[in-house]
């Protein structure tokens, strides 16, 4: 779950790591308010979205006067902001943060990650900050160094490697020390997935300061955390994985055109790579999870008819805890209300696979058959060809028959 620029900053002011001083706006006048009440006479103002490269994207704006500040303001707030994760949709932007401004001496890139390989918490530290951190791995990866934290704390061996490779100075040590402590208390006491603070910022008076603030939290966890659950924005998730996640159905929205529900990460994962191995492309990755039901496959059928954007649906069941039967009596509930309007391919394998089978065919239900992953991904993706083919067809006669009437 992701939470907003400042609730990360609330949230690391807690854990007493140093941040800027800053207001939440949902308005114009608020966002004046908020400048006012701040001492200094420089002003940033931040769209808040769940997306990064907000600043190349014009939704981070320096402001030198109150009026400045009112101006930018009205033209973010409202406005569709869109960056390289947003995709071209966009987000709106509902909210702003204005902070005040800080002379900025250096910038840092610092984050906190899981390490699975070796089940401990890994910091990744950049003297490169406030760049995109994937062009810097790709560009020069030596400017990047990962730390993994041995112990349940971090040692002041580890710290003073990571404040080596960014160049801090000796009076800046200690500073250093409790700040990546503080960040890694705060790692584990919240239970996060991902935390990034880019820019870190050194000033000139020569304190450290998260200038930027990315929180995830580990979605498994949130029972766990209901404070920090509670700061879930719903506005900023695609409503398909909101309704999803009712159903406790792992869903994520991708942008491909074939529509794939699949019992298991594993094998879920396995699909969409044959899937792009066939030329095709993924429109979401959907894992029922083992303890489905009913009700619950027939939302993830109605999750998938009715995204516009799928061609053509692949269903690969291996059955185990998850039965073949249950899968297609979902099939035939989600039908009721939302119509099989693309092409379907299913592979049933496993507990009651002949019952499932028997169930869609009695049904009369156009469906074909794949007897492996293979032959599945091959049907798949030439339905969804076939499909996409039809409907640039249909576009191409619509436009003759316009132009022939319009002669």
């Amino acid at each position: 779950m992701n939470i907003h620029e400042y609730q990360a900053k609330a949230l690391l002011a807690e854990f007493s790591v140093p941040v800027p001083k800053g207001i939440v706006a949902m308005s114009v006048a608020e966002a004046v308010a908020a400048a006012t009440s701040l001492a200094g006479d420089i002003w940033v103002v931040k769209a808040q979205i769940h997306a990064g490269g907000r600043g190349k994207a014009g939704g981070v704006r320096v402001c030198r006067s109150l009026q400045e500040v009112e101006s930018v303001a009205d033209a973010l707030l409202g406005s569709i902001l869109v960056t390289k994760q947003t995709g071209e949709a966009g987000k709106q932007v509902n909210r702003l943060y204005v902070e005040e401004g800080l002379d900025i001496d250096r910038e840092f890139y610092l984050s906190l990650l899981v390490d699975r390989e070796t089940e401990s918490i890994a910091f990744v530290v950049s003297p490169a900050g406030g760049m995109d951190i994937e062009q810097v791995a790709a560009d020069t990866p030596d400017q990047i160094m990962t730390v993994k934290i041995a112990g349940d704390a971090v040692s002041v061996t580890e710290s003073g490697r990571m404040a080596a490779k960014l160049g801090l100075g000796s009076d800046q040590l200690e500073a250093f020390h409790t700040l990546t402590s503080n960040v890694h208390r705060m790692f584990r006491q919240t239970d996060a997935a991902m935390l990034e603070l880019n820019p870190l910022l050194l000033t000139q008076s020569g304190q450290l300061i998260a200038l930027d603030a990315k929180f995830v939290l580990d979605d498994n966890a949130l029972y766990r955390q209901p404070a920090i659950a509670e700061l879930r924005d719903l506005d900023e998730e695609d409503p398909r994985e909101t309704e999803a996640s009712r159903f406790g159905l792992n869903y994520i929205a991708l942008d491909g055109h074939i529509g794939c529900m699949v019992n298991g990460a594993g094998l879920a994962m396995a699909s969409m790579d044959i899937i792009q191995l066939k030329g095709g492309k993924p429109a979401n990755f959907l894992d029922v999870g083992g303890g489905v039901t009913v009700d619950a496959v027939c939302e993830a059928f109605k999750l998938l008819f009715s995204d516009e954007h799928v061609k053509a649906v692949l269903v690969n069941i291996f059955g185990g805890i998850v039965r073949c039967d249950i899968i297609a009596n979902g099939l035939l509930e989600a039908i009721k209300t939302h119509p099989m309007r693309v092409p379907v391919v299913m592979r049933l394998v496993g507990t009651n696979e002949k019952e499932g089978r028997a169930i869609v065919k009695d049904a009369g239900l156009d469906v074909r058959w794949a007897e492996d992953l293979d032959q599945a991904a091959e049907f798949a993706v030439a339905a969804a060809q076939w499909e996409q083919a039809s409907l640039s067809r249909c576009a191409v006669d619509q436009s003759d028959q316009t132009g022939r009437g319009l002669t």
